[in-house]
């Protein structure tokens, strides 16, 4: 969540920001200034009268003490009348702060400076591309034909028993899916992450805290009773593990990693672009997420897109990379780069990974800061990334290791899969 004073200080900063995103900035940010103000007056006001109302209070002990009760009992009548108007002050005083809030709630993140103009995801800018597409004769299949043949996995099986989007992993499959999760793990805490198996669920603060609503309140899964969220993503519980915490300087960077299923629900659409593993609503993925001091996120940012890449060529899948324009940015990040891996049967490329920095931005919903070498409480900056999605990740590498003799497993995945082919 943008912070006030820092609008109000770099105003004209902010607005070049915004504007990136598409947005009326000027409006947005003179909107919360505006706000800000009232609620600043309505303190104020609130803030006298009480003050004023001590001082009648300590009068009125004095009058006591000295018995001259005639005067002490005008001056309550005072207090009293005081009371009420205090009582207005203070609902107004609430109800300034609340639509700062909820005006504040609503607004993203502003991006990086860095970050490019435009709408659209084809307005993104592709900072390298790795890799070198494999042969492919006319007759490649794509993954969801694979699946069927070599019984990998079941997607009616999943519409029976759940619907469209949670497909069943079988055999060989299902093994798959274990030694990438294991393997994608084993890398994260060689590079010094640690560890958690974490909640599926989590509660509305914790939603919020990593700013998933309001902005994405109707892509989570509800449960109405318990008032709980299925997690669209292991950053969720992850980030939050340090809500409402102050960290000592020497504490950062943390770095933290789970694989967990998330759980998106997403607008129904149709075609190959959405076939088999393309889009799903529930999948795995392992999550890599770092809290760093201010001074240190973009190098880090840097870090964790070396990471990542790193996998995919162990993996020896061709991708690009890309920097996010305004437009695609997601609501709490200020820079974010995806990898995309090239289907070579569907001819096309497929999103598996999003890595970001978010400034302050989450901190400053969780209220997650730090004591610098001065003593002084800052907020943090947050990073996380996708080391990886595992849907789009199996699709590319049945796609572009099948063969006539069957689909070869990569070598780095052989000591956890037990097995080096697929026929």
């Amino acid at each position: 969540m943008l912070q006030p004073q820092y609008i109000r200080e770099n105003k004209e900063e902010i607005i070049a920001r915004l504007t990136r995103r598409n947005l009326d900035a000027a409006a947005i940010a003179e909107n919360i200034l505006r706000l800000d103000d009232a609620r600043k007056e309505a303190q104020m006001n609130f803030d006298n009268a009480q003050s004023e109302l001590n001082r009648l209070s300590r009068e009125i002990g004095e009058l006591m003490k000295q018995g001259r009760k005639d005067e002490a009992t005008a001056q309550r009548e005072k207090t009293t009348a005081m009371k009420e108007q205090i009582k207005g002050l203070e609902e107004n005083m609430r109800s300034a702060e609340t639509a700062l809030f909820d005006l504040l709630a609503t607004v993203p993140n502003a991006p990086h400076a860095s970050v490019p103009a435009g709408k659209t995801p084809e307005e993104n800018e592709v900072v390298r591309t790795v890799g070198e597409f494999p042969a492919m004769s006319e007759d490649a299949l794509p993954h969801w034909e694979l699946a069927a043949r070599y019984k990998l996995i079941d997607f009616e099986l999943g519409v029976k028993v759940t619907g469209a989007g949670f497909p069943f992993y079988i055999n060989k499959g299902a093994r798959l899916q274990r030694a990438l999760i294991n393997f994608f793990l084993d890398a994260a805490t060689k590079a010094g992450y640690t560890e958690y198996q974490v909640p599926l669920m989590v509660n509305a603060d914790s939603g919020f805290g990593t700013g998933q609503l309001p902005d994405k309140d109707g892509q989570m899964y509800y449960v109405t009773e318990d008032e709980l969220y299925l997690i669209p993503t292991a950053e969720v519980p992850l980030t939050n593990i340090y809500r409402d915490v102050i960290l000592q300087e020497s504490d950062l960077p943390v770095k933290m990693t789970g694989y967990t299923p998330c759980f998106r629900r997403e607008a129904g659409s149709y075609g190959k672009d959405v076939r088999g593993l393309n889009r799903l609503h529930q999948f795995d993925k392992v999550e890599i997420v770092q809290v760093a001091h201010p001074d240190k996120s973009y190098e880090i940012l840097e870090e964790m897109v070396n990471h990542v890449g790193g996998l995919l060529q162990q993996l020896g899948l061709p991708y690009r990379l890309l920097k996010l324009c305004g437009g695609d940015m997601g609501f709490a990040s200020a820079l974010t780069y995806d990898f995309e891996t090239y289907s070579a049967a569907q001819k096309r490329w497929l999103e598996v990974s999003s890595t970001s920095c978010f400034e302050s931005f989450q901190a400053n919903r969780l209220k997650l800061r730090f004591k610098d070498a001065d003593g002084k409480t800052r907020l943090a900056h947050t990073l996380n990334g996708s080391a990886l999605a595992l849907p789009r990740i199996v699709a590319t590498l049945l796609e572009n290791n099948q063969t006539p003799e069957g689909i070869r497993i990569p070598e780095c995945l052989v000591p956890y899969t037990g097995f080096d082919w697929i026929r």
